[in-house]
């Protein structure tokens, strides 16, 4: 699936880290800063966390929500988040159809051998539900940054 900025964001329904069904609809009236990433705990998606757990307040004062999705479970989520102190739900999509949804499950490759996985991407949903901006294949060096900045002019 193809999603392009100003169309209606794919709505969902994951399990979060603090156990609970998190859907879209949850937070009409508000922006939400939505990223998907690959794996718990690997040194890229943890810069990637770390900064966005360092970002927080900037984020918060936009009025955003930040939501992490990746295909681990909610046990390695919750070990993630305790690790590195993250103050931000992480929505487990074990099935990778969220991901499919919003276009980020994508084929890889890694020395050569091909695979499924996610693409680094992030969405910013707008308060009426309407994806305002897509990252595609996210860098994580000054991501935080670039997010804040267009929060920040939505």
């Amino acid at each position: 699936m193809t999603v392009i900025e100003g169309a209606a964001a794919p709505s969902f329904t994951l399990e979060s880290s603090a156990g609970k069904k998190v859907s879209l609809i949850d937070f009409k009236g508000k922006k939400v800063v939505l990223y998907f990433y690959p794996k718990d705990d690997t040194p890229g998606c943890t810069k990637e966390a770390c900064n966005f757990r360092d970002s927080i307040a900037d984020i918060k004062k936009t009025g955003a929500v930040m939501l992490g999705v990746s295909p681990d479970d909610v046990a390695s989520h919750q070990k993630f988040i305790g690790k590195y102190n993250l103050p931000f739900d992480l929505l487990a999509d074990t099935d990778h159809a969220v991901a499919e949804k919003y276009g980020v499950w994508k084929e890889k490759s890694m020395y050569g051998k091909k695979y499924m996985g996610i693409e680094r991407t992030t969405f910013l949903i707008d308060a009426d539900g309407r994806l305002a901006r897509i990252f595609p294949k996210v860098k994580v060096d000054a991501h935080s940054d670039e997010v804040i900045e267009a929060l920040s002019a939505m």
